[in-house]
């Protein structure tokens, strides 16, 4: 892919400070991003859920209490995302089309059930700044910006202040450069079938 579209993706959310402070910021630029939910925080926030959708975000879905996938029973991880598909689409009335495996963690043979009986894409990133160790929002910044790339997937945490305090300037600068924000299943959609 040579167009500078790019996926802003926020993992484990919704929180109820820090996800609204970010829609102000995404409103104001007008970038739309994707959310991978956990079901917990999408039960307890419905109207933080609301906000995301009326605004033009997607929603994914990030399992119902966030465990690794990989090491569980194909029962155990068809009810983490049962569980927080009904959590999503009860909240919104919108049934989420992609998952992200906690950890990244998911087998190839799990990814292919998964597609077969819920319909879901997996997807991962292309860029993990690791701000969940929180190294500051200018690091998180910084490692953003150098790892962006058309086709690009980035992997933040709206569930970390210090990560909301990094987007006005990640966001900022990455327009700065020409890239496009889009949401997982519009940059899926462009990308060319093999």
């Amino acid at each position: 892919m040579t167009q500078p579209f790019i996926a802003l993706t926020f993992d484990d959310g919704p929180h109820p400070v820090n996800t609204p402070r970010l829609l102000d910021l995404l409103k104001q630029r007008n970038v739309k991003a994707t959310f991978y939910v956990v079901g917990t925080n999408a039960k307890r926030y419905p109207e933080i859920m609301r906000r995301i959708v009326a605004e033009g975000h997607e929603i994914g879905n990030h399992t119902v209490t966030h465990p690794n996938l990989s090491k569980m029973s194909a029962e155990g991880v068809r009810n983490e995302l049962r569980v927080c598909h009904e959590a999503i689409v009860s909240a919104t009335g919108v049934a989420p089309r992609t998952m992200r495996p906690p950890y990244g963690a998911i087998t190839s043979a799990q990814k292919s059930w998964i597609k077969k009986e819920f319909g879901y894409s997996t997807i991962l990133w292309s860029v993990d700044p690791e701000d969940w160790k929180r190294p500051g929002s200018s690091v998180v910044t910084s490692r953003l910006l150098s790892g962006a790339g058309p086709g690009g997937i980035l992997l933040v945490h709206d569930i970390h202040a210090p990560t909301i305090d990094a987007m006005p300037s990640t966001i900022d600068q990455l327009l700065a450069k020409g890239y496009q924000f889009v949401t997982v299943t519009q940059l899926l959609a462009m990308e060319p079938k093999g």
